[in-house]
């Protein structure tokens, strides 16, 4: 795919999964607009700030003049009920939720013909641990604000959202089961969601909007009980 002189912006791009879609961007041509709080040759601050996110939005547009993707990955903060404070909370859905609307809303006059938004949500949109009610909060909110955005910006820009699975930011290699929990055999890794977040937003998917993609290797399809790919349980040892 070609993104060559396209204007892509990634939310939370200085680590993992970001980083990743950051980097399959460049190396397709694209010129790539990073915004993150961890410190680095890229516009640092804090996502949950709207001065810090009207900044960055002045100046991408200052710099190039339009926008053609948006790729919302920001990492919401994972806290419960049992420690997990009213501000906290609040936090997280204003990192995982408020800023992805927030900067959709400051490039929707500035996008271009056939641009597209992904946010990134999580396989935890429709599962959770316990004690995660701040991370899947934030994570569900974004996959809703898809379709409410994609029907929004109708006829302008494609919006859709991915749900990664169990994710190895260092491409570890796993085996036994932890491997065979997944359908497709094995752990996934940032280039499984890179792949995707490239794909659509390119022309190959121009008839694809408002849907959530969930990227897990089948892990939310595949029911397991005791003694099942290697799982046991053990109050039945």
């Amino acid at each position: 795919m070609d993104f060559n002189n396209k204007i892509a912006v990634v939310m939370g791009g200085a680590q993992g999964i970001g980083r990743c879609i950051a980097e399959e961007f460049r190396k397709a041509g694209a010129n790539v607009c990073v915004i993150d709080k961890q410190p680095g040759d890229y516009f640092v601050g804090d996502l949950a700030n709207k001065d810090v996110l009207e900044r960055f939005a002045k100046e991408v547009i200052a710099k190039h003049g339009h926008v053609d993707y948006l790729v919302n990955n920001a990492l919401p903060l994972m806290k419960g009920l049992a420690e997990c404070s009213y501000e906290e909370f609040q936090y997280a859905l204003n990192v995982g939720v408020t800023a992805p609307f927030y900067l959709a809303k400051l490039f929707a006059p500035h996008f271009t013909e056939g641009a597209a938004i992904v946010n990134i949500s999580s396989s935890r949109d429709r599962m959770s641990q316990p004690q995660t009610e701040s991370y899947t909060a934030a994570k569900g909110g974004i996959a809703a604000l898809t379709h409410a955005l994609a029907v929004s910006l109708a006829g302008k820009v494609r919006v859709n959202s991915i749900s990664p699975g169990w994710i190895d930011t260092q491409y570890t290699v796993y085996e036994g089961p932890d491997a065979v929990q997944q359908p497709a055999g094995r752990v996934g890794n940032p280039l499984d969601i890179a792949n995707m977040v490239l794909y659509l937003c390119s022309d190959k998917a121009g008839f694809i909007t408002g849907e959530n993609i969930c990227i897990d290797g089948g892990m939310t399809r595949q029911m397991i009980y005791h003694g099942d790919n290697g799982w046991r349980l053990s109050l039945m040892e």
